[in-house]
């Protein structure tokens, strides 16, 4: 199994596979920060095609050749686990000849041909919860993955849409997803996403990541997904809510005193 109980698992990279300089940047510093934090077990995340971008004018990244080259780079060169999400099931051979994870946007958690294509491809798959999905629902989720036939499952929260253009994140959630005996990690960084509130574009709340992550780790997340990027404001999609890179070891840290102590 990729997910190790006795670590925290942590997804982390940038919200779109940018070019080699952005993607090199972030696994240098993880690297440094798996070596600093041994309890961590890391995969590397980067999207290869930003398919649900608020406007048609919105960039959506290196496309899936260049993308799986870059992920291919990583996952050789720094010893990653990679991970990308897919967005129609003939993507999901050629994304799980390079990766070790594939993952089901949020918006597509219900597909259920995506998720039988996902579940036969052999690899991991992380699902995240739709947004407008109570946690007792994710049962008939895992169980199409199930009958797909996945190695490893794994549930990621990423809030619940609350009004316009906003998200909450119940805490109930973790224990309820719990139940349904498969990993269960907390996006931390969707989740202070305001969703088209930003002009065309999705806005966020990125200093409301540390206290959501540490509360969802105390209510029994067994994972975290944080996007990060050396100049987030620059970044060309999500950077309102992504994780300043200089910043990601301190916040690991306090996360870790967390789960240690739930642990």
């Amino acid at each position: 199994m990729l997910h190790d109980r006795e670590k925290l698992l942590l997804i982390a990279g940038p919200c779109s596979l940018e070019g080699e300089e952005t993607c090199r940047s972030v696994a240098d510093t993880l690297s440094r920060v798996r070596e600093a934090l041994p309890e961590l077990n890391v995969v590397f995340k980067g999207s290869y095609d930003k398919a649900n971008r608020t406007s048609l004018a919105g960039d959506r990244g290196s496309g899936m050749e260049t993308g799986l080259k870059l992920l291919e780079m990583v996952r050789r060169e720094y010893g990653f686990p990679v991970l990308t999400d897919v967005h129609e099931s003939p993507q999901v051979a050629p994304v799980a000849a390079v990766c070790d994870v594939i993952q089901i946007p949020a918006f597509l958690c219900r597909q259920t041909d995506l998720l039988l294509a996902a579940g036969a491809s052999g690899r991991v798959v992380n699902v995240k919860k739709g947004q407008f999905l109570a946690p007792e629902d994710m049962r008939y989720v895992v169980e199409k993955l199930e009958a797909g036939g996945a190695p490893e499952i794994w549930q990621t929260e990423r809030g619940t849409t609350f009004g316009y253009r906003n998200l909450v994140v119940d805490m109930r959630a973790f224990p309820l997803l719990n139940a349904l005996n498969h990993p269960t990690i907390f996006d931390a960084t969707h989740s202070v996403q305001l969703p088209g509130g930003g002009g065309g574009k999705s806005a966020g709340k990125r200093e409301f990541v540390p206290p959501l992550a540490r509360a969802a780790l105390a209510a029994g997340a067994n994972g975290l997904f944080i996007e990060t990027h050396p100049d987030p404001d620059r970044a060309i999609s999500d950077g309102p809510n992504m994780v300043p890179l200089a910043e990601l070891q301190a916040l690991l840290e306090s996360c870790l005193a967390v789960w240690k102590a739930v642990k």
